[in-house]
């Protein structure tokens, strides 16, 4: 039994499933899934992210939320939580950077938003010596001043495809043909959730809708006006999605998303506005390239001090990776910033209009 035979008979009975729906099994099955059955982080994994590639990317976001903290008057306790912490990489940078910071260590709360039992043990391991709390989502976080990262969190939440046709939407699901997957369309239906859509789309276009995002996001800002903080939302996307994003990476290389569910990753382009939208009453900051966020935060001063005492493989490695995170032609512009803050508060830093 595989996950592809679990899903073509699924699809047999019941008929085409979305393409959210896909996703969600493809990544989370409690058997089958890519979470729970492959190694997905790292030069072993699937990808490598932004923490993984250089210790600058980490140290840089810990600084950051700790002189958000500190603008905010430095309230204690709070919590500082991460949304999809990886293995707790980016984590582990930004509390040793952190610890220049007087205060921010001994008042900080430790949260890592984690479903993954598997990933858990993984992180457990990284950052032993700070005692974390796990929570399987943000509904569960605490009432109290929140700092929060979701670096490549929200491009991992299912979707749902929608190709226009006039006023109506068709969904694209995932079927069976001749004993495979494939993708095809549902009836054309109306869809309220994309009424506004109708007004920068033609015929013919595709679309995407998450609608996991918005209130995961809402939930975030809601701590926020409440009690004070700041997130950071990092991910590959733009402000407004169009056309078909999704993709699957197995073996840092590109993957048919239907040819072997549960051994790939599934990811698609985050869409910032609906993000924005979700974090009234809060304030949200400009959508900020990646490599000028860094730049602002001053990764290039960092990169020059830490190659001081490299020499050989291990220098050009480590300019590869400060080009990685920082050029156009790399994750520079592909991924982009978001702050989300009080609006008594200023921006986190980097994020400044």
């Amino acid at each position: 039994m595989s996950l592809i035979d679990i899903l073509s008979r699924r699809i047999a009975a019941q008929g085409p499933i979305s393409v959210a729906d896909y996703m969600a099994e493809c990544l989370l099955h409690p058997e089958f899934g890519f979470y729970t059955t492959q190694p997905a982080l790292g030069a072993e994994g699937a990808f490598v992210t932004a923490p993984e590639i250089s210790q600058m990317f980490g140290e840089l976001i810990g600084l950051c939320l700790a002189q958000a903290w500190l603008d905010q008057g430095a309230p204690a306790p709070f919590t500082l939580a991460e949304a999809g912490p990886g293995r707790g990489t980016l984590m582990a940078d930004a509390l040793r950077a952190a610890r220049a910071v007087p205060g921010f260590l001994d008042a900080a709360r430790l949260v890592l938003i984690e479903a993954s039992p598997r990933m858990r043990g993984l992180q457990a391991q990284t950052l032993a010596a700070h005692d974390p709390a796990w929570i399987d989502g943000v509904y569960a976080l605490p009432d109290a001043p929140l700092f929060l990262v979701a670096n490549e969190f929200f491009d991992a939440l299912p979707i749902r495809q929608f190709l226009r046709d006039g006023a109506l939407w068709r969904e694209r699901q995932v079927g069976l043909a001749e004993g495979r997957l494939t993708f095809g369309l549902g009836p054309a239906q109306p869809q309220p959730a994309l009424k506004a859509r109708l007004e920068d789309t033609r015929d013919g276009d595709l679309v995407e809708y998450c609608p996991a995002a918005a209130p995961i996001l809402q939930a975030v800002a809601a701590r926020i006006a409440d009690h004070g903080g700041a997130a950071l939302v990092i991910d590959y996307g733009d402000w407004r999605s169009l056309g078909d994003t999704l993709q699957a990476v197995a073996g840092h290389a590109r993957a048919d998303p239907l040819a072997q569910p549960g051994r790939a990753d599934l990811t698609a382009h985050v869409d910032f506005e609906a993000l924005a939208r979700a974090a009234a009453p809060c304030a949200h900051t400009r959508l900020t390239p990646q490599g000028v966020f860094l730049e602002r935060l001053g990764i290039t001063a960092r990169a020059r001090g830490l190659a001081r005492n490299l020499a050989g493989a291990a220098l050009d490695a480590h300019v590869a990776a400060h080009r990685r995170l920082t050029h156009p032609e790399e994750m520079g512009t592909l991924f982009k910033v978001m702050g989300v803050h009080p609006r008594t508060a200023p921006p986190p830093p980097g994020l400044e209009p």
